[in-house]
């Protein structure tokens, strides 16, 4: 069978649907991926190994070489959901445009393995020093389970750890925590020409988002870290359900939102301070509010500005490593022994967004940089670390 393309292995990827999501309705399977990641990397002579974390998703990790040490290539094969109306190309289908590879998981982040596996390719006939591995995730953009699972079996996986996520090719080392948390109000539905005959959900979530919204104007004013391009924490109101028809008083109404904690604040101490704020209201509104995490928080990432990792990455990109806002994988592989960094071609400003693409400029800067990432660390004779 002839080996594909960087382009045809690209837009294979990309072909294969692999959104995952908060909602049921628009969750999928990313087994399309991980079959064609294990059959790419098989035919190159990597041991492939494939872990059902819930039904229908999947982690892989392929390694070549063995001992200890070596070199992790890692990401996410899943993507965000996609609104093909939006799009000015199909979403599913790689298109070049003005010198981009424009498709859904161009930029975040299924076309880095098609990266990795052409920066492989011929150094394939030397002698790895040390293995390479190459671990690509379920669930990243939902609930984290892939990266969770993985850092809950405890295996030690490599030296360092390079995760392919955007940054424009600068190294990141440190970012935000993440939690995504969920508002379920319970009212009592009936006949809105009567307001007495029920307690409307939904004026009671419009009291729970002018909380939060101070609450945010609150913690924005204390807490602020100027390393990040974002120096405030964040929350944003992602989705918000309720209610079935205009003429009923709306008996149920379900909000949930995404709050980025900057290190030093503790998730424990921001949910109680949500808490308080909603206990009133269902009181006042004589609701039931039930409040609770969608996922556990992921948590602060940082790596030591003089870790082995970093201060290569600086010197093979010209960079210095430098923070950012959103929430990656890094603190669970960094909890397997890795030192871990974030450096992928993609830009963040294009994730999660209709016409989401990657700069064609970036992709031999991409695999010269991957080639000798895998030179130090899996060719090179080991050096102690």
């Amino acid at each position: 069978m002839p080996q594909l393309s960087l382009k045809e292995q690209f837009a294979a990827l990309i072909a294969t649907p692999s959104v995952s999501c908060t909602q049921p309705n628009l969750d999928q399977s990313n087994r399309g991926v991980i079959e064609l990641l294990s059959a790419w990397l098989g035919d190159l002579g990597f041991a492939c190994e494939v872990q059902e974390v819930t039904p229908g998703k999947f982690n892989l990790l392929a390694s070549y070489g063995s001992g200890p040490g070596g070199l992790v290539l890692a990401g996410h094969s899943d993507t965000v959901p996609f609104d093909a109306a939006l799009w000015k190309t199909d979403p599913l289908k790689l298109t070049e445009v003005d010198g981009r590879w424009v498709g859904l998981g161009s930029c975040d982040m299924k076309g880095f393995f098609a990266l990795i596996i052409e920066a492989v390719k011929p150094l394939l006939a030397q002698r790895f020093q040390q293995p390479l591995l190459v671990l690509a995730t379920c669930d990243e953009e939902s609930s984290m389970a892939g990266a969770r699972a993985l850092a809950a079996a405890g295996r030690p996986l490599g030296r360092a750890a390079v995760i392919g996520e955007p940054t424009g090719l600068r190294p990141i080392r440190l970012h935000k925590g993440v939690m995504m948390e969920r508002i379920d109000i319970l009212g009592q539905s009936g006949h809105s020409s009567d307001p007495s005959l029920g307690h409307s959900a939904l004026e009671a979530m419009h009291g729970a988002i002018a909380e939060l919204l101070q609450l945010r104007q609150q913690w924005q004013q204390e807490y602020r870290n100027p390393q990040f391009s974002v120096p405030q924490p964040t929350l944003n109101l992602g989705c918000i359900h309720g209610g079935d028809n205009p003429n009923r008083i709306c008996g149920q109404c379900s909000l949930e939102f995404d709050l980025r904690p900057l290190p030093g604040m503790d998730p424990e101490v921001l949910r109680a301070a949500i808490r308080q704020k909603l206990q009133p209201l269902a009181i006042q509104h004589q609701v039931t509010i039930d409040f609770a995490p969608l996922f556990p928080c992921v948590p602060a990432f940082e790596q030591a500005a003089d870790a082995e990792l970093v201060r290569l990455a600086e010197r093979l990109t010209g960079y210095s490593a430098e923070a950012v806002a959103f929430g990656t994988e890094a603190p669970y592989l960094q909890q397997l022994g890795c030192e871990t960094l974030i450096l992928g071609p993609g830009d963040i400003s294009c994730a999660h967004q209709p016409g989401e693409f990657l700069e064609m400029s970036r992709l031999q800067p991409t695999v010269r940089l991957l080639r000798e990432l895998i030179q130090h660390y899996c060719l090179s004779p080991a050096t102690a670390s």
